[in-house]
């Protein structure tokens, strides 16, 4: 390998604002004079909701019930029991809205588009970036697969102090990749032309210092080059996917059918839900999740949040559902609530749970929301996901997994917002993740003692508030 040392986030950059970062290359290691030096990584944040919750006494099963799809991740985790939002309740509302809201801000809801102050990712950045991010990155990226609107914190994660929504969600997968890669326009470029640039490519904007980085006078070791050739070939991969193109280079990935899923205005009827497939549901959300797992990669962004399926979700799933190469239930609300519209909605199920019966239907969606959130966090857990220290970026990132309620009934307020599943990584060694704990302790104190960990002296919540530190969850 050649003598050379080059800045650990690199950046391709072509016309129109095009930047896209690399993956950690071996010339990105810290020279021979600084290697007792210890190896620093960003610091970065992420909140990851799913809709409608856990009901508290699934939780209690651990990874032999709904959490079963998080076992091969359970190293990588801490799950906490016992988190209660009650002092978010706000009267005459439930957890569809006030118990969402909470999440990541554990404050309640400030009227129908703003939350009661910031959320974990937002205070994390400003305390870690007091002069603003590097250039070239996304401040904040805000995504998801959800189809319930209403107010805003159904479906938004992330918030600023002022409780306003930290970034425009994206919520289709081509919005996503031109957010992260086009979200700049070339001097007088309109956005037609801008969008047609786009849809032929991201990457021959890069080309001139594609083929640098790769040619014969490049700085850069072979297995380096070969680890950028690799790199964009993904891009271009998730780029196609994400675009849905009719054309395509020889040997390329087959490219899927154009988005059906309805989205906006269309995706809410009157809150009566839609009808959609196991596999159209999880299609969008598994590129969803690739292209926002890719952000991350590329240091493009390390800030926001991702939600798969709104707070109070309304929709009637329909078809086969597998796990580990078994079959673990066959969806079909409609039929099996023999019911039309909102109340053939996978939504009831949470209504109608009982302790002492199965819950058959509740378990296999809650289970299959676990796989999916499982897969978002496995995308920062492998080769591609390697930082300058050599663990995994999703070991050294704060990820916050959350939910609306820990019952959903809506008959028992302290029921509802007690016992709201929880769950948190490692923050590079902050936290005392492989394993699952009773922490039985407000949210406010829950996130404040994350954040004291982070090095974040600002705190959520009324400023007289006493806080207490909940220490076992530190490492």
């Amino acid at each position: 390998m050649k003598n050379t040392c080059i800045d650990r986030r690199m950046l391709l950059k072509g016309i129109g604002g095009i930047t896209i970062g690399l993956p950690f290359l071996e010339e990105m290691l810290v020279s021979t004079a600084h290697a007792a030096e210890k190896v620093t990584v960003p610091a970065r944040a992420f909140n990851v909701f799913f809709g409608l919750g856990i009901p508290a006494p699934l939780q209690k099963e651990g990874f032999a019930g709904v959490l079963e799809p998080l076992k091969p991740l359970s190293n990588k985790l801490l799950i906490m029991r016992g988190v209660d939002h009650v002092r978010a309740d706000e009267k005459g509302i439930n957890a569809h809205y006030d118990g969402a809201t909470a999440a990541f801000t554990a404050e309640p809801p400030d009227g129908e588009a703003k939350a009661g102050g910031a959320s974990i990712d937002q205070i994390v950045r400003r305390a870690h970036n007091p002069n603003g991010l590097p250039p070239g990155m996304v401040p904040t990226l805000v995504a998801g697969t959800f189809f319930r609107r209403s107010r805003v914190g159904r479906y938004v994660h992330s918030f600023n102090p002022d409780g306003t929504v930290a970034a425009t969600m994206q919520e289709k997968p081509r919005d996503v990749f031109e957010r992260v890669f086009g979200s700049l326009a070339m001097p007088n470029e309109s956005s037609d032309a801008r969008r047609d640039r786009l849809k032929r490519s991201v990457l021959d904007t890069v080309a001139d210092e594609y083929k640098f980085y790769t040619g014969a006078n490049s700085p850069l070791g072979n297995a380096s080059k070969a680890r950028i050739v690799e790199h964009l070939e993904r891009i271009r991969e998730f780029e196609q996917r994400a675009y849905a193109m009719k054309s395509k280079n020889d040997g390329g990935p087959t490219l899927p059918a154009e988005s059906k899923l309805l989205h906006g205005g269309a995706a809410d009827p009157g809150g009566m839900g839609i009808d959609i497939t196991v596999d159209e549901l999880t299609s969008e959300w598994r590129l969803m999740a690739d292209l926002y797992a890719l952000a991350i990669q590329m240091d493009r962004v390390r800030f926001g949040s991702l939600t798969f399926l709104a707070a109070g979700e309304r929709i009637r799933l329909k078809g086969d559902y597998e796990y580990d190469g078994r079959k673990v239930f066959a969806f079909d609300d409609a039929a099996q609530h023999k019911a039309s519209g909102d109340k053939g909605c996978s939504h009831e199920w949470w209504h109608q749970f009982n302790e002492k019966k199965k819950n058959e239907q509740l378990r296999a969606h809650a289970h299959l929301k676990m796989r999916e959130v499982a897969y978002f966090l496995s995308r920062l857990d492998d080769k591609n996901s390697v930082d300058a220290n050599g663990k995994t970026i999703l070991d050294n990132s704060l990820i916050t997994i959350s939910t609306e309620s820990g019952d959903g009934r809506h008959n028992d307020v302290k029921r509802e917002l007690s016992g709201v599943f929880h769950a948190i990584t490692a923050a590079d060694g902050r936290f005392k993740t492989g394993q699952i704990m009773d922490v039985n302790a407000e949210g406010l104190d829950v996130y404040n003692t994350m954040l004291t960990a982070m090095d974040v002296k600002d705190r959520l919540g009324p400023e007289k508030r006493k806080m207490t530190a909940v220490d076992s969850i530190r490492a």
